[in-house]
């Protein structure tokens, strides 16, 4: 028989936040793999718990995940954690957990932390559609591509960032997506929380004054759906309904199919098309 792999979530800052299950799972596993060996040993000492650890972590995440597996293929249980929060969550604990699945072996999430909808709950902003980037690559056209898209999205978005890199990624934001509200959610669940609900303006215009500390969690709303429809109405209404017509059906699709997509297109009724082709 194959051991467990079992995603634990850890604090993100608060210790009383560590579930009882987690607790458990920690002291009964055979080893535990911890992103930093350094600062996991700190949770495991304040829970008296003594499970041996391994390191796990980004830059020995494939060659250390297939002796991860090879542990499990003996029986072991292993106990996976990140430095804080819920790991395959923006961390290299994805790629264990794909292995894994392709290996047979099984995986089981023990629910927890994750900084992401902490923030998403505290921001004020719409929690119905949501999409979570993390961190913003580092490279310069990989970044421009993200924003791009991001231009677009039409769901509140989640970023994470570090205090030394804010006041770019806030310019950056701005540059991109023009003025939308925003909320900052600095050092979840520890004693300086702060919840800064803005605009990017006038985070920008905040932190030209005031320095940035901790970790942040960006909530950032998505772009009006209602005003997305209307500008794409538009666009269309810059022809006229022949040539909106011409389109479609230039593209092998039949009159009364054609006539269909240009009503959607335009928000009328396909009564209204047929006249203004009549």
């Amino acid at each position: 028989m194959t051991g467990t792999l079992f995603l634990c979530a850890t604090p993100i800052g608060n210790l009383n936040d560590m579930t009882p299950r987690v607790v458990d799972t920690l002291r009964e596993a055979d080893i535990i793999a911890a992103e930093d060996t350094r600062n996991s040993i700190k949770l495991l000492n304040y829970f008296e718990i003594r499970t041996p650890m391994t390191s796990y972590h980004e830059y020995n995440k494939v060659e250390k995940a297939d002796q991860i597996i090879s542990w499990m293929q003996t029986g072991k249980n292993i106990a996976l954690i990140t430095d804080a929060g819920t790991p395959a969550i923006s961390d290299p604990g994805e790629v264990l957990v794909k292995k894994c699945l392709e290996a047979g072996i099984p995986v089981t999430s023990l629910p927890g932390c994750c900084a992401c909808i902490t923030a998403l709950t505290l921001s004020g902003l719409s929690t119905r559609r949501f999409c979570f980037e993390g961190f913003l690559p580092t490279d310069k056209k990989e970044k421009k591509f993200v924003l791009e898209e991001l231009q677009k999205e039409t769901r509140t978005i989640i970023l994470y960032e570090a205090p030394h890199h804010l006041k770019r990624t806030l310019s950056e934001l701005y540059g991109i997506l023009g003025e939308r509200h925003i909320t900052l959610c600095r050092e979840l669940t520890k004693r300086f929380e702060t919840v800064f609900p803005t605009t990017l303006n006038g985070a920008i215009k905040f932190y030209e004054e005031n320095e940035p500390k901790g970790e942040y969690v960006l909530v950032i709303e998505g772009l009006d759906r209602n005003r997305v429809e209307k500008d794409r109405r538009k666009e269309w209404e810059k022809l006229s309904v022949n040539e909106h017509m011409k389109f479609y059906e230039d593209q092998g699709i039949d009159h009364k199919e054609a006539m269909k997509k240009v009503a959607a297109d335009r928000g009328v009724s396909k009564r209204d098309i047929y006249q203004a082709l009549l």
